[in-house]
């Protein structure tokens, strides 16, 4: 509680004794003992307030399922993405991605499955050697 342990506490408690002093004691924890009701008043109150305005029992959430850190964009987008028999279809199938996919989308033709050249690297300009690299001075 607080980062205190209990001989530290005990040791709180027995200087906030002597400091009020028996007659003021009392009074102090009547207090205390009214202000935790208080904060148990208001809680309570907060949770049905909860309760009413959203219809739901806060008992009843899965707070595991709202945990920000089960984020899997990866999942996410699949299961927006691809309906559950297309996503066994896929798991399913032990081809190629590519044929995986023309299957799923009914084009299992030799068309659909070509595969285009990639195009060619654009050609790099070679400084000479011993020739200084263009200087800008805006750049830098």
């Amino acid at each position: 509680m607080f980062g205190i342990n209990t001989p530290e506490l005990i040791v709180i408690v027995i200087v906030a004794v002597m400091v009020i002093g028996p007659t003021r004691l009392p009074g102090y924890v009547e207090k205390l003992k009214n202000l935790i009701r208080e904060v148990r008043r208001m809680a309570t109150g907060a949770r049905e307030t909860i309760k009413e305005e959203s219809g739901l029992d806060i008992d009843d959430i899965d707070w595991k399922k709202l945990d920000p850190r089960q984020y899997d964009p990866r999942r996410i987008i699949r299961e927006a993405l691809i309906d559950d028999e297309d996503y066994d279809k896929l798991k399913s199938l032990k081809t190629a991605p590519g044929d995986a996919i023309a299957t799923m989308m009914g084009k299992n033709d030799d068309k659909a499955l070509e595969t285009t050249p990639a195009p060619a690297a654009p050609e790099i300009e070679r400084l000479a050697e011993g020739q200084l690299a263009p200087y800008d001075v805006e750049a830098t």
